[in-house]
């Protein structure tokens, strides 16, 4: 019979502690509803009384399906009785099913950060715990600084787990609080820990310090705890908690744990992993980290050609799990290393079909492996690729030419507003047509006129929904005649997004390619007709 694993999720408490990082209230519900979707099994919401945000939180009276929300405070201060201490009493406020209490279990802390004695530590974790339990709550003690205390005095860290369990605590958490506790030590301390508290009573809290978190929470599930707390993308103080993102696909589809562990987390739930990844990185302004496994842009790409003409064959060769079970997807890059076989497999993929063994290949390799010696990089930028290869195979529809453009930049003085203005004239059929737009910057004009350039054209009605979602700028060599490349993320209604790119020594000339292709690219996709 397989032993159950509890997943308890810190992202909304531990890390909201993370440098740069400050949720507010709905943005903290948006999360929770998603953890509670995913099936963890416990929520750490916040610490009630503490700030504004948390204490807010907790008085919207959230209700879970699945999961089972949890307030965090600390174990009473010296001098106080459980009843009337101020922060236990936010814990009761909080109206919480469960709460989560962290206590000193390292005798150096007691001694140098509280200033009492070994054994009044003992007694502020024990009636804490005894008032919380005593009043309906499911208690979690997390002993901080548990594997430091340990290896400083053994006894004491283990007498301040046997305080919180006997006075009625379902969950011992034990803490690497600094990060710096390595795997074997984690494997070696846990397994004499079991000796005196059962393992179906211990979490782990792994931080990142050493980058070890995760590495630390599956030797300590190895060993013998059964909860596991962490956070979403390793959020989290300093160098983060457990990535629960890394270790919740681990258990469900790695045979050492899935043949040994249940989660409450079904295996179907898996793939909106890299949907959370990237929500939460969206709610933080961040650029997902492309490189995270299981949910990371590059998680499951290929580059090299010998990968690429490996992974057609069988994808089994190059990726450990299929990318579609986390939500995620193949990906094969188009570059100056490409091999035939990458050629081939993008251009299945774009739903183009050459055969192998067609001389057309070499010649869109060849153009790839030349556009990128002039600053281009395809990894990535998928219609722009598309656009380059049906040119290459004459299957380009010639929807406009470019004829030129200008911008200008105007600043009405010391407080003034900057507004862009730009004028496009582009031959449509046998028409040549001059649009003219203004815009917070030069490429939200340039993307002005061109939209007014079409309005008798017909294609107006076929881009209204284009939308530009994001704008990146790569500085290639030094100089202030550097050449530039320019990425932009486009989006229509069906929240469908691509990129393209643009190389140029001028910032503007490139950003302008760019938007051109992300036009052309929304015109094919529509199966616009060429009107010249």
């Amino acid at each position: 019979m397989k032993e159950k694993l509890y997943i308890f999720d810190t992202t909304l408490r531990d890390g909201a502690q993370t440098y740069g990082v400050d949720f507010n209230v709905d943005e903290k519900k948006i999360l929770a509803s998603k953890l509670d979707q995913l099936g963890v099994d416990y929520i750490e919401g916040g610490w009630p009384g503490a700030n504004a945000t948390d204490t807010q939180f907790f008085n919207e009276k959230i209700e879970f399906k699945k999961s089972t929300f949890t307030s965090f405070g600390m174990t009473k201060k010296s001098g106080r009785s459980a009843e009337n201490d101020p922060g236990l009493a936010s814990l009761m406020n909080a109206n919480t099913p469960s709460v989560c209490v962290v206590g000193k279990s390292w005798d150096f802390h007691v001694d140098v950060a509280l200033e009492i004695s070994n054994e009044e530590n003992l007694e502020n974790i024990a009636q804490s715990v005894s008032f919380l339990s005593k009043n309906n709550k499911e208690v979690h003690f997390d002993a901080e600084h548990f594997f430091d205390g340990y290896k400083s005095n053994p006894e004491y860290a283990i007498q301040c787990l046997k305080a919180a369990i006997d006075n009625g605590a379902r969950w011992v958490v034990l803490c690497d609080t600094n990060g710096g506790t390595l795997p074997n030590e984690v494997e070696t301390i846990v397994s004499e820990v079991v000796n005196s508290i059962p393992g179906e009573k211990l979490g782990i809290h792994a931080h990142n310090d050493t980058g070890n978190a995760v590495a630390n929470s599956l030797s300590a599930v190895r060993s013998g705890v059964r909860q596991i707390q962490g956070t979403i993308n390793g959020l989290g103080e300093r160098c983060g908690n457990a990535n629960l993102i890394s270790l919740i696909p681990t258990f469900l589809l790695k045979p050492e744990y899935s043949k040994t562990y249940d989660l409450s987390i079904e295996a179907g739930k898996l793939d909106q992993l890299t949907e959370l990844s990237r929500l939460l990185d969206e709610i933080l302004n961040r650029v997902p980290n492309r490189t995270a496994p299981y949910v990371g842009s590059s998680a499951f790409a290929h580059k090299g050609g010998l990968h690429v003409s490996a992974v057609n064959k069988d994808p089994k060769t190059y990726e450990h799990i299929d990318p579609q079970l986390v939500g995620n997807r193949r990906q094969i890059i188009i570059s100056e290393q490409s091999g035939k076989s990458n050629i081939v497999s993008r251009l299945k993929s774009a739903g183009i079909t050459v055969d192998e063994d067609d001389k057309t290949i070499q010649k869109i390799l060849d153009r790839v492996k030349e556009r990128e010696f002039n600053g281009y990089s395809y990894d990535g930028a998928d219609a722009s690729f598309e656009i380059l290869v049906k040119k290459v195979l004459g299957e380009m529809p010639n929807f406009f030419e470019v004829i030129n453009f200008n911008i200008n930049v105007n600043n009405s003085g010391k407080e003034g507003k900057t507004v862009s203005q730009a004028e496009v004239m582009l031959k449509i059929g046998n028409d040549e047509l001059t649009g003219k737009g203004e815009g917070v910057g030069p490429v939200n004009a340039l993307d002005n006129a061109l939209r007014n350039n079409f309005q008798s054209s017909g294609y107006s009605e076929l881009i209204k929904d284009l939308s530009l979602i994001d704008y990146k700028v790569r500085i290639l060599n030094t100089g202030t005649d550097a050449t530039t490349r320019v990425s932009i993320e486009s989006s229509d209604r069906n929240n469908k997004s691509w990129f393209t790119i643009g190389v140029s020594e001028n910032i503007i000339e490139a950003s302008f390619r760019a938007l051109i292709d992300s036009v052309e690219y929304k015109l094919m996709k529509e199966k616009a007709k060429s009107l010249n």
